[in-house]
């Protein structure tokens, strides 16, 4: 009897192990496979005949792809052959809103531009509907150019996250403050009430990461910049502010106080690792030395520097030093476009002409610097910036079987100097897929550059634009 019975233990071994394996093999949600994946992790490892694996909201695995298919399975699965797989591209700083205002003040002095142009019809045209509807338009344009991840800094923000939710994208919004009345609150002091229902009501959100934004040291006073701050402090959010970004800014705070715009927030005590600091173009060595110090965050915008002429950024020196820096587009009413593949471009080129130096800030930084360091720039970098086990699944897939990035001697240039936005083929966001083939899925695209066009068209009416 007990001869059977081992028998019977012995035939079934088999059977068990199929049913274990057939366990282990249905247990992830998304498997992309067979494409070149360029992690951007600590060490930047690539796979060149690559997998993901995602489970939920998560990456559970990475590497060869025989590999991963052999330790999982999904319902969906992606062929990335002749594809870059990569982290999705992080906008660290913008104001997306702005699409309603493309084009509508080009080629003009930045004092001008804000005084003159935007802020007067930003006070008539800038209302819940019309952020939304421009929310929309720049959350289409970023995913087709592989943006997963941007942050905002304007008005209405809450109409700015509940687009976000229902395209789904991941966004890091700064409900701006000033020290003058805005098209959403007619005081800072109403502002700050604002910020605080919109923390409220995102706290934990798997989306949305609510902050504040003080404009700048030129329109806010030190009392409201420090109250700010103490506010974001008190509150566990990240505080962003435009800081140096003009000789016309640095000459004026140089000429108020005897400091460097960047001296002058130190004094206040603003400056610390969750504080983003836009621009950063005018800067001394002591700057420079705070700025690495402190940890603050530098949002570089070369694109929208060059346009406006405000100077180059020492991205070098800052990186030298260890400063933490990430890349941004600003809004598209000073760039004129969100494409981040064309920013890490024209990144790279700047400096190089700048420096006259070509080995100054190589691809494989430029890459880094539009997610990772983006990434870390926000605070997020524990969760999306680079492809690794545990992280956000917020992922691109780019097409490169094309002739304007064929062949591929290095992945690096191939993805600075020869990519362009429009070559992204899908994009995965918190593990779900929101565009596929080139198609977003969660809205109707007709539908809201209509939407827009009325908008246009009323502020042409109005301005004899």
């Amino acid at each position: 009897m007990k001869k059977i019975y081992y028998i019977l233990i012995f035939l079934s071994i088999p059977i068990l192990l199929q049913f274990c394996n057939s366990n282990t093999n249905n247990n992830a949600d998304i498997i992309i496979k067979n494409g070149t994946v360029v992690t951007v992790d600590s060490v930047g490892n690539i796979f060149y005949s690559g997998a993901v694996v995602i489970k939920d909201d998560k990456i559970i695995d990475l590497g060869n792809t025989d590999e991963m298919l052999k330790k999982y399975s999904a319902e969906t699965v992606i062929d990335a052959k002749n594809k870059i797989v990569m982290p999705g591209l992080v906008n660290s700083h913008t104001h997306i809103a702005m699409t309603i205002f493309r084009g509508l003040a080009d080629d003009i002095k930045l004092q001008d531009w804000l005084h003159n142009y935007i802020f007067p019809v930003e006070a008539e045209f800038v209302n819940p509907e019309t952020v939304k509807i421009g929310s929309q338009l720049a959350m289409i344009e970023m995913l087709h150019s592989g943006t997963t991840t941007f942050n905002d800094m304007y008005f209405f923000e809450d109409e700015v996250a509940k687009a976000a939710k229902e395209i789904g994208i991941r966004a890091f919004l700064c409900e701006s403050l000033i020290n003058f009345k805005t098209p959403n609150s007619k005081t800072p002091e109403e502002g700050i009430k604002y910020i605080k229902m919109l923390a409220d009501k995102y706290k934990n959100d798997n989306l949305i990461t609510v902050a504040l934004s003080v404009h700048s040291p030129y329109t806010c006073s030190s009392e409201l910049i420090v109250k700010a701050k103490k506010f974001a402090d008190n509150n566990n959010l990240f505080y962003q502010i435009h800081v140096a970004e003009t000789k016309w800014e640095f000459d004026t705070i140089m000429s108020q106080y005897n400091l460097t715009p960047v001296e002058y927030l130190d004094s206040l005590g603003v400056l610390d690792d969750k504080t983003i600091a836009a621009h950063c173009v005018w800067l001394t060595e002591n700057d420079i030395k705070i700025l690495a110090e402190r940890k603050v965050g530098i949002a570089h915008n070369p694109e929208c520097n060059m346009k406006i002429s405000s100077g180059v950024a020492p991205i070098p020196e800052l990186l030298l030093a260890g400063a933490e820096v990430g890349l941004g587009t600003d809004g598209v009413a000073s760039n004129n476009n969100l494409n981040m593949f064309e920013e890490m471009h024209t990144m790279s080129l700047l400096h190089k002409l700048n420096k006259m130096n070509p080995i100054v800030v190589p691809a494989e930084t430029i890459v880094r610097v539009g997610t990772i360091g983006s990434a870390n720039v926000l605070g997020m970098a524990n969760q999306i910036g680079s492809l690794e086990i545990g992280k956000k699944a917020d992922i691109i897939i780019i097409d490169v079987n094309k002739a304007n990035t064929t062949p591929i001697f290095n992945v690096y240039s191939t993805i600075v100097y020869s990519l362009s936005g429009t070559d992204v083929n899908d994009v995965i966001i918190n593990g779900e897929i929101i565009m596929r083939n080139k198609n977003i899925l969660s809205i109707k695209e007709d539908d809201v550059i209509d939407n827009v066009n009325e908008i246009a068209d009323k502020i042409k009416l109005k301005h004899n634009r």
